[in-house]
């Protein structure tokens, strides 16, 4: 009589991909949930203007900002100074049809630094110049 003449069991080799599912769907929705969170402009504190011109142009146009401590932006890039505005906003505008520019500049700015960006924005080739104000709060 021989011994183990029965089919023959091999060992189950497969990965349960259930709990590695779960944990990337949940990793999923944590990742939608901080996305929008993580997305931060430049904080300027604007002016409030009365009849301020509605600004919706302007989420898609390009903005250049000057910060509380002088800081100039492009969009959310930091430019290193005035000087170096012109070539930078030059470069960037020579990929867009659009050559409108928006400026944020916050209430506490000195008015040079903001004529200043503006000689720079103006010498970069910009048509069409905006200026971003909040309407006051009643």
């Amino acid at each position: 009589m021989e011994v183990g003449n029965g089919p023959r069991r091999s060992a189950l080799s497969q990965i349960n991909v259930t709990p590695f599912v779960d944990v990337m769907l949940v990793l999923l929705i944590i990742f939608m949930v901080t996305a929008p969170m993580m997305e931060k402009g430049v904080d300027v504190n604007l002016p409030e203007v009365q009849n301020a011109p509605n600004l919706a142009a302007a989420q898609e146009a390009l903005v250049v900002s000057i910060d509380g401590k002088g800081k100039v932006y492009i969009g959310q890039q930091a430019v290193e100074s005035t000087a170096k505005l012109t070539p930078v906003l030059q470069q960037v505008l020579q990929a867009r049809q659009n050559k409108e520019v928006y400026l944020e500049a916050d209430r506490q700015v000195a008015y040079e630094k903001v004529v200043q960006v503006l000689a720079a924005i103006r010498r970069a080739g910009v048509t069409r110049l905006g200026m971003v104000a909040l309407e006051p709060e009643s």
